[in-house]
C-alpha cells in the first residue's frame, strides 16, 4: 500500500549577521547530504565545519569575513552563533525529530563522547582539556568559545567530553565529528512518532 501522507518540507534555514567585527553569510539543509563549502578565512576552522556537515548529513553553505587582523576570537564565536541561529530556525517547531543524540567517537588516540538534547534549554557541559595552546595560528581556548555560542544560539544542551588524547588536531577533530553525529541522530525525523512533539509537556521551549 503506498504511503498517502505528503512529503515533509525540506528543513532549511539562510542567516545573515553582520556586526563592526564580523559579515557572516550561512545556509543551512539538515535534509541534506553533507556537503559543504565554507571559507571563514581560518584554515582548521573550515576544516572543522566541513568535518560537522560531512557527519551529520547536514547541506552547509558558510562564509564569514572578520577581523582576522586582531585575532581568530571574534569569527570563530560568531560564527558559532550564526550556525547555532540557523540549526534553530531549520529545526522550526521541532516537531517529528528524535530530541536526543549521542555519539561516542574515535579519532586516533583521542576519544570524544557528544551528547545533544534539542530542549530549547541552552547549555554547553565542557570537559575538553587541551594541552597545546594552539593548532597552527588558532588557539585552542576558541573551540570552547565556538560550541557554547553554538548551542545557546541552537536553543540546545550539549555535553562534550574528552575520554582520551594527547594530540590537539584529533583532540579537536573528535569533538567536532561527535558533535555531528549526535545532532544527525537527534535531529532525524522519529518514524515512530511523526508530527509529534517530543516531550511530555506537549511542547519546547523555544
Amino acid at each position: 500500500m503506498q504511503d498517502q501522507r505528503p512529503p515533509q518540507p525540506r528543513r532549511r534555514a539562510e542567516v545573515v549577521r553582520e556586526t563592526s567585527e564580523t559579515a557572516i553569510r550561512a545556509a543551512l539543509d539538515l535534509d541534506g547530504t553533507g556537503s559543504a563549502e565554507v571559507a571563514t578565512g581560518i584554515g582548521f576552522l573550515d576544516h572543522m565545519l566541513t568535518a560537522l556537515a560531512r557527519h551529520a548529513l547536514f547541506d552547509l553553505t558558510l562564509h564569514a569575513k572578520g577581523d582576522l587582523h586582531i585575532d581568530f576570537h571574534h569569527t570563530t564565536e560568531d560564527t558559532g552563533i550564526v550556525l547555532g541561529q540557523a540549526l534553530r530556525q531549520a529545526l522550526g517547531d521541532k516537531r517529528g525529530i528524535r530530541r536526543y543524540g549521542h555519539a561516542v567517537l574515535p579519532m586516533d588516540e583521542a576519544l570524544a563522547e557528544a551528547a545533544v538534547d534539542i530542549s530549547g534549554r541552552p547549555f554547553l557541559a565542557w570537559s575538553v582539556p587541551f594541552g597545546p595552546p594552539k593548532i597552527g595560528e588558532m588557539d585552542t581556548e576558541l573551540f570552547q568559545e565556538f560550541f557554547r555560542a553554538f548551542a545557546f544560539n541552537a536553543g540546545i544542551t550539549l555535553h562534550l567530553a574528552l575520554k582520551a588524547g594527547t594530540n590537539a588536531h584529533h583532540v579537536a577533530e573528535a569533538c567536532f565529528k561527535a558533535m555531528a553525529r549526535a545532532l544527525r541522530m537527534a535531529t532525524e525525523p522519529d518514524p515512530r512518532a511523526p508530527g509529534a512533539v517530543p516531550s511530555t509537556k506537549g511542547m519546547l521551549e523555544a
